[in-house]
């Protein structure tokens, strides 16, 4: 498995049902992660940044032979779509389970891929062509990716562009198209097709992929709602067409912008995509097995089976979207989801969530007899989940689900250009930090057995959502009380309080200084706040930990900077962020330098309002 993370387990669950001995490489970092646990054989790939490990197929190669494996699975992103590392397999005796490497050269660059298609990217851009679209040839996953609204941002967005593809790809090269989506109203659909060495193509169906965050999926569904039989049809016979123009084999995605009626070819994706479970819960199909089976030379059937009912999919990551989605990183203590969704990921309890990848924590997928069953079900799911960890957009993903937009199917890719505020809003239980004070103080009294006078107020001090809450409670001989409330029952993993006359059951756990009540992450606060961690107004604080990859050209203490500024840039997990100034005023100081390490909560810069 030449990859890491939640595909490379996956991959591993159906090797292991079909009886197939499995191979996983790791990084550095990765020598603890579950799909490193579950493989029958683990080899290291020495390093820690992706390009000193998942993307070099040269030692891809021989960790393969070394372990005496005789087949590559490339999962998704990394080298899935190089043609070089499918003929390097090739050439080293291994079966490559995937297309041929000339298919994936005729797709893999986007540019080459539209002009097979009769699709023409901008060769020069103007006012008139904006807005526009800058976008990486190679790879996926909305790196490379800059929408550009003003025609004086673009030569910053082309370097931006370059610069993220090739750290995440191994390839800078970019190109231009028409800005479709947002508020164009233009929706992204897909056609999964799988294909085998006897001329056979199966169309398994559509998916509608339109909720994107960054260019990057985040809800996706099988069948794509509302689509005409005619549009479908078409489709369908679109990606039958790319499919056999590249003498196409195994799993692959073609993906269209759809507006009304008309559809626009993006690309052809040559590989197995993040949301394949959708459309194997419906087709009732394994499309790993697929792959597998078809890379020995099996013949598919001539038809494909029945489509039945509907699936969504969800796809929680560690981050926080109220804070321009920026990645979050730390101990994962509990993930799970309860009811009957599929879950995917390649965490479990305890792991560490690091730096240098992406941050998918898992996928969750929930199958019905019609879309909203199926809708209903996901989002009940993740609502009961329990996620202790680092921030996630677990609550994004309930509010996105229950959205009136997303439940009538009139969304586009730019419901998040719309709704985020109302999606991020924090919606805080007033009764959860008491419960988290009560939890605390179960066991713990302030008066021996025979003292019978009431004790004093006890109070708790929890922050959460940006808000400080001081709560007080009080030790009395017939247990804990609070004003306002009657306590029902406490005890380190359970309170029940009674709100006039409604009883509300609260789970509590506890890890150092992080609390979790119910859906609820609180921080405990001291008593008395440490004066030494106080920063100055103005002060710019590293939102995660990552690298500064850059600083502002001409940037130096004693500028006068605008508020939104971009000041530096971090990269983390792959991406590169934008920090910028909080308000119009002169940078007073700058701490960060280019290549530095930076840990969250580090002081970055200060700049003093004017």
């Amino acid at each position: 498995m030449a990859n890491r993370g939640e595909i490379a387990c996956r991959v591993a669950r159906t090797c292991h049902e079909l009886g197939i001995r499995t191979v996983a490489v790791h990084s550095d970092a990765d020598q603890h992660a579950l799909h490193a646990r579950v493989a029958d054989t683990a080899v290291r790939l020495p390093g820690s940044a992706p390009a000193d490990t998942y993307l070099r197929g040269d030692l891809i190669v021989k960790a393969a032979l070394a372990a005496g494996a005789d087949a590559v699975h490339p999962g998704y992103g990394f080298l899935s779509e190089n043609a070089a590392f499918a003929r390097a397999v090739r050439d080293a005796g291994l079966v490559w389970i995937g297309p041929p490497p000339e298919a994936i050269e005729a797709m893999a660059s986007k540019t080459r891929a539209k002009e097979l298609m009769g699709v023409e990217p901008l060769r020069e851009v103007t006012e008139a062509d904006l807005p526009v679209l800058v976008k990486a040839a190679a790879g996926g996953g909305g790196r490379g990716m800059r929408v550009v609204r003003r025609l004086a941002d673009l030569d910053g967005a082309l370097a931006a562009a370059r610069a993220e593809a090739a750290s995440a790809f191994g390839d800078g090269e970019v190109f231009v198209e028409p800005y479709l989506g947002g508020e164009a109203g233009g929706r992204h659909v897909e056609v999964q097709v799988l294909a085998d060495t006897h001329g056979t193509v199966w169309t398994l169906g559509t998916r509608d992929c339109s909720l994107q965050r960054r260019h990057q999926k985040v809800i996706e569904e099988a069948p794509a709602p509302g689509l005409s039989r005619r549009l479908t049809d078409e489709l369908h016979a679109l990606a039958v067409r790319a499919a056999r123009a590249v003498g196409y084999t195994g799993a692959g995605t073609v993906e269209f912008l759809v507006a009304g009626e008309r559809a626009h070819f993006l690309e052809m994706n040559t590989r197995l995509q993040v949301e394949h479970p959708v459309t194997e819960a419906v087709f009732g199909v394994d499309l790993v097995a697929e792959q597998i089976r078809i890379a020995e030379g099996h013949a598919l059937d001539d038809a494909p089976p029945p489509a039945r009912g509907h699936a969504v999919e969800a796809r929680l990551y560690a981050e926080d979207p109220a804070r321009d989605w920026s990645p979050q990183t730390g101990r994962l203590h509990r993930l799970a989801v309860p009811g009957t969704v599929r879950l995917d990921t390649g965490y479990s309890d305890g792991d560490d969530i690091g730096v240098h990848y992406d941050p998918l924590l898992a996928k969750a997928v929930a199958h019905a007899p019609t879309r909203a069953e199926a809708i209903r079900k996901l989002a009940s799911a993740l609502e009961r989940a329990v996620i202790h960890g680092p921030v996630t957009n677990r609550d994004l993903l309930v509010r996105s689900l229950r959205h009136e937009e997303f439940a009538q199917a009139r969304m586009d890719t730019g419901f998040y250009d719309r709704h985020l505020p109302e999606l991020t809003a924090p919606v805080p239980d007033p009764y959860a930090p008491l419960a988290a004070a009560l939890a605390d103080a179960h066991g713990r009294s302030r008066f021996g057995g025979w003292r019978n006078l009431p004790s004093q107020p006890q109070t708790r001090r929890y922050a959460t959502a940006g808000e400080e809450h001081e709560v007080r409670y009080r030790h009395t001989r017939d247990g804990l009380t609070a004003d306002g409330v009657h306590v029902v029952h406490a005890d380190a993993a359970l309170v029940v309080l009674d709100v006039d006359g409604v009883r509300r059951r609260y789970e509590v756990s506890r890890y150092g200084d992080r609390v979790y009540v119910g859906a609820t992450a609180l921080t405990a606060l001291p008593r008395f706040p440490d004066p030494t961690v106080q920063h100055a107004p103005g002060s710019l604080l590293a939102p995660m930990p990552g690298t500064v990859v850059r600083i502002a050209d001409g940037l130096a203490e004693g500028a006068a900077v605008e508020a939104g500024q971009p000041l530096l840039w971090l990269e983390a997990m792959k991406m590169q962020h934008r920090i910028t100034a909080p308000a119009t005023g002169t940078l007073t100081a700058l701490h960060a330098t280019p290549g530095q390490q930076v840990e969250p909560g580090m002081l970055l810069a200060v700049v003093q309002p004017a």
